[in-house]
């Protein structure tokens, strides 16, 4: 029904009838739609995810033998990942290798000064290491020695740490350390803080 004007344009249900395509017929038409949801392909049989759709359900019925088909695939494109509960590693900016190297240096500079200025960060992650040269100097064995050998960069250091460190801290458990936090950086105000041995 073509309409010249829009004042005289009425339209009716037989010409939007006739306007609409035609949708094939159903041997019985139902007034509502049902949807159906596919099964879940499993991409990687080995990996299920960690919530159950029916655990009860699950128990019920005779042919399950496992609980894996009760589990959600979790899929992100081809690499799993998981949320990282309990993982407080100190990144630092930095891949693990050159994280390692920074937090070596750091060390051995702090068993040689006894005093360093650096960020904030920085100081709190190496804290852990320091407190670990000194607990293996503490030990004393040769073993002991050897690995500290292996972490700390300069050999006298690790011969005067394994010297005076039974005498310093015999009676000392832990908490070798001392943070100090001091005015932030000039250029791009990062948090400061001294770090010195007790």
């Amino acid at each position: 029904m073509a309409c010249g004007s829009s004042a005289s344009c009425t339209w009716s249900m037989a010409t939007l009838r006739y306007a609409l395509p035609s949708l094939p017929s159903l041997p019985c038409a139902p007034s509502r739609i049902t949807l159906t949801r596919p099964k879940p392909i499993p991409i990687l049989p080995s990996f299920t995810g960690l919530a159950p759709l029916s655990p009860l359900l699950s128990l019920s019925s005779p042919e399950s033998t496992s609980f894996e088909h009760n589990f959600t695939i979790i899929d992100n494109g081809g690499r799993i990942s998981a949320m990282r509960h309990g993982r407080r590693v100190p990144k630092l900016n930095r891949p693990p290798d050159q994280r390692r190297a920074l937090l070596r240096g750091l060390t051995t500079q702090l068993l040689k000064y006894g005093r360093i200025k650096t960020t904030r960060a920085r100081a709190s992650a190496m804290r852990k290491y320091v407190d670990k040269m000194i607990t293996l100097a503490k030990d004393g064995s040769l073993h002991k020695r050897r690995q500290a050998l292996g972490f700390i960069y300069e050999k006298q250091i690790v011969h005067a740490l394994f010297a005076e460190v039974p005498d310093r801290y015999g009676d000392r458990n832990g908490g070798y350390t001392r943070i100090i936090r001091t005015l932030p950086r000039r250029g791009d105000n990062a948090p400061m803080a001294y770090i010195e041995l007790v």
